[in-house]
């Protein structure tokens, strides 16, 4: 037994949840599953709102601290627009923002919830007021992406989550390959779900971007796990070779992070923490996070901790 086995590496802000629907300038259900950034002296959030009739929608939230005095749109930023794009009939979920450093812009992988199930789709804006939709650019069912900032061997990368139709195969992390970011190609399995009673069996997916550390490309992800009184939610942790992000160079054995307060615990999808941003502040990271469906909340750990923690509890062979 190692002297990091029991140490805790979230700690939940006091003030959580951090936004709730009573925080919105317009009636909704719920707000959780939140992109984040900096943009200038401030971080920027990315809401998922679902609205009274249960489709969502994007919405940016604004503060100085990343913790306080929220300034919200007045309005949803991002509408499903399905006169243009009918894949977002049944709603825009779940965004994963990326600054793309050579284009000085950024781009932001959603779900679209399209009549053949849900997929990824690529929006860009300079200013998160005004966004370029691309449109689906991986079919359903597919969900939890994200880019990486920069290219490799000049292709742009992304990290997403396809689920098959057969029963037994699970679903995967994959990564995938784009010259342009419209063509996608060589595709293949990047991190896998385990079997059996792992906390991280059968079902994992991305949480906020990979984010790079001088150590590698560091992964958050999410693992779920089915038991007798419903599904977990809990999160993980893996490293990538900062050269080659095929070449999975840790994976934790242990869950990070999981479902303990009321606000995680119960709500419209129960005993889920599921994070889609993330930013750093030197070393330390603020993780922003959707608890159990009906809010935001923020949790902060050391990005120097997350790494030493991740070497002690590495599953991954060399």
């Amino acid at each position: 037994m190692n002297s990091l086995q029991f140490k805790e590496l979230f700690r939940r802000h006091p003030d959580n949840p951090i936004i709730t629907a009573k925080n919105l300038p317009y009636p909704s259900n719920s707000v959780f599953n939140a992109g984040a950034t900096r943009v200038g002296d401030e971080t920027l959030l990315l809401l998922r709102v679902e609205d009274r009739r249960g489709i969502s929608h994007l919405t940016v939230a604004r503060s100085r601290d990343g913790i306080n005095n929220w300034r919200i749109d007045e309005q949803p930023t991002m509408m499903p627009s399905p006169e243009t794009h009918p894949e977002e009939v049944w709603g825009i979920e779940d965004p994963r923002i990326t600054y793309l450093e050579e284009q000085e812009r950024w781009a932001i992988a959603y779900t679209a919830y399209s009549r053949g199930g849900p997929l990824v789709s690529l929006a860009t804006t300079n200013d998160f007021q005004h966004f370029h939709r691309q449109g689906p650019i991986l079919p359903p069912d597919d969900k939890d992406a994200a880019l990486f900032p920069v290219r490799f061997n000049g292709r742009w990368a992304i990290i997403h989550r396809p689920v098959s139709t057969f029963l037994g195969i699970g679903a995967h992390i994959w990564i995938s390959f784009s010259p342009d970011l419209k063509h996608w190609g060589d595709h293949r399995i990047l991190i896998p779900a385990r079997k059996g009673g792992w906390w991280d069996a059968n079902k994992i997916g991305l949480s906020p971007p990979p984010v790079r550390t001088d150590q590698g490309w560091l992964v958050l992800y999410h693992g779920v796990r089915t038991t007798s009184s419903g599904a977990i939610y809990r999160l993980g942790l893996a490293l990538l070779d900062l050269n080659d992000p095929c070449r999975v160079m840790a994976r934790s054995d242990e869950w990070v992070f999981a479902p303990e307060e009321k606000y995680e615990v119960c709500g419209d999808v129960d005993k889920v923490v599921f994070p889609c941003g993330w930013i750093a502040h030197g070393d330390t990271m603020h993780l922003y996070y959707g608890g159990a469906d009906i809010c935001i909340a923020l949790a902060t750990a050391s990005l120097s901790d997350l790494l030493a923690w991740l070497k002690e509890h590495n599953v991954c062979p060399g």
